[in-house]
């Protein structure tokens, strides 16, 4: 397996610290606000990654973080007049709830930062006392970046005095510009925590690499995790930062690889909130089917910006439509637990640093020609069974075709009008059960006249939207 390095910017072979074992760690949401397509691309790739290290045989802890600590979650529970726990536990089940839509797996461990702050304040403490953390008079700690030689040496950037961080506060205090909060102390009566430095709250900086070191770290091992990921807004300043902090104040060195997904631009302009072009999540999942948009997110490589856009989204619904066409011609039937041929060039192609324009081509061919051969020769039980493997180790290494087939092509029919379905179907059954051709056409006719199609099965009567 090769991955490809953003730090050494080369592919790198992967092998593991732990022979067999691999260990991940990936950025999560800051749970103030509903997740956007961003949080969706970068929550799928290293879902993805999970997968494809597993299927290599690989045994995977993959941790993402809460971060229920911040400003802009503060100001939230302001403006809304609501209690802060509030706030994060409603976001934190939003984003669960709309990744479980996409076919996320939930992580293996999943640290929020208020349960984080005994390993944060242990962190802090080791770095003030060797020299590269130090408290202001106003009871602010700061990282000290010019205590650290490496400093910058992940991002490959230069560092000016009027470069500005993200979330990190200007100070008259900080002995250089550059040094970052890794604790804020706070006097204006909102959320704090009692810490030995004073009442306060933790730097976002350093929330990441106390979460590692505590859950991830194994003492033997030269790297904290072996693969650390996240959007490629992250590399600096927070990686740049999380490294700094876990080198100076560690045995280890953070990661050994690092991965790091592209942007998502929605018809050609980057996404963000000050451009008022945020697409939330919730919202395309009321338009499309979270498959889909799985799909469609995942259509390009990691690497790449990605260009959110209707007419793709259309094509890729079109091309995962593909799929789900052959396993309803193969409904109800066994597959063949056998390895084949597809299965190993697919798992090859993803194991090359996540190919999968390869692996989508790999896919249409194997449809087009099992479509094919079901045509000329659809009793060849050999190549169903293998067909339908085939689609069973799609579903579990790239998470598409998972739904009942036919259940698939019901998406944007309402709720009742299904049940009202379910009844005529059912009507429709017992007259046919009872010879009543008559009444039997005429339940058909309403059911088609409710804008979906009919399919009679051995497995029963189904229906799809048209």
């Amino acid at each position: 397996m090769r991955i490809y390095d953003s730090v050494q910017k080369i592919k790198r072979e992967f092998i593991p610290q732990e022979e067999g074992k691999a260990t991940l760690y990936v950025c999560g949401p800051t749970v103030y606000d509903n997740a956007h397509l961003g949080h969706a691309k970068s929550a799928l790739v290293f879902d993805l990654l999970t997968r494809i290290l597993r299927a290599n045989g690989l045994n995977v802890t993959y941790a993402r973080n809460i971060t229920d600590i911040d400003d802009k979650i503060i100001k939230k529970a302001r403006e809304q007049k609501k209690d802060i726990k509030e706030i994060t536990d409603f976001f934190t089940e939003a984003f669960h709830k709309e990744m479980s839509s996409l076919g996320v797996s939930r992580p293996t461990i999943e640290p929020k930062a208020t349960e984080s702050l005994e390993a944060m304040f242990t962190l802090i403490q080791k770095l003030i006392d060797n020299g590269h953390a130090y408290k202001t008079q106003d009871g602010d700690v700061y990282f000290d970046t010019a205590s650290d030689s490496e400093y910058l040496k992940l991002s490959a950037r230069v560092q000016e005095d009027e470069d500005r961080q993200e979330r990190v506060e200007s100070s008259s205090l900080k002995k250089n510009p550059a040094d970052f909060a890794m604790w804020k102390s706070v006097k204006d009566g909102s959320l704090t925590f009692t810490s030995p430095f004073g009442e306060g709250r933790p730097g976002w900086h350093l929330e990441c690499s106390a979460m590692i070191e505590k859950h991830l770290a194994c003492e033997n091992n030269e790297f904290s995790v072996d693969i650390h990921g996240g959007g490629a807004d992250l590399l600096f300043p927070h990686h740049e930062n999380e490294a700094a902090q876990t080198r100076c104040g560690s045995s280890h060195t953070l990661a050994n690889y690092w991965m790091h997904n592209g942007f998502v631009n929605i018809n050609g302009e980057k996404m963000s909130k000050s451009l008022g072009n945020s697409f939330f999540l919730k919202d395309a999942l009321k338009q499309y089917d979270g498959e889909v948009l799985r799909f469609y997110l995942l259509s390009t490589h990691y690497r790449s910006n990605f260009n959110f856009n209707t007419e793709d989204l259309t094509t890729a619904k079109k091309r995962l439509d593909k799929i789900y066409r052959l396993k309803k011609r193969l409904f109800g039937l066994a597959e063949n637990s056998d390895t084949t041929s597809f299965q190993t060039e697919l798992l090859t192609a993803l194991s090359d640093d996540m190919n999968v324009s390869t692996a989508l081509a790999l896919i249409e061919d194997m449809l087009s020609t099992a479509n094919e051969t079901l045509d000329t020769a659809g009793k060849h039980k050999l190549l169903k069974r293998e067909t339908i493997s085939n689609l069973t180790y799609i579903e579990n290494i790239l998470g598409f075709g998972v739904q009942n087939p036919f259940e698939y092509f019901q998406f944007g029919v309402d709720e009742a009008t299904k049940e009202k379905l379910a009844t005529l179907i059912q009507q429709r059954d017992e007259a046919k059960k009872e010879k009543n051709f008559e009444a039997s056409d005429k339940l058909r006719d309403t059911i088609l006249a409710c804008g979906v199609s009919l399919m009679d099965t051995p497995q029963g009567t189904f229906w799809e939207k048209i």
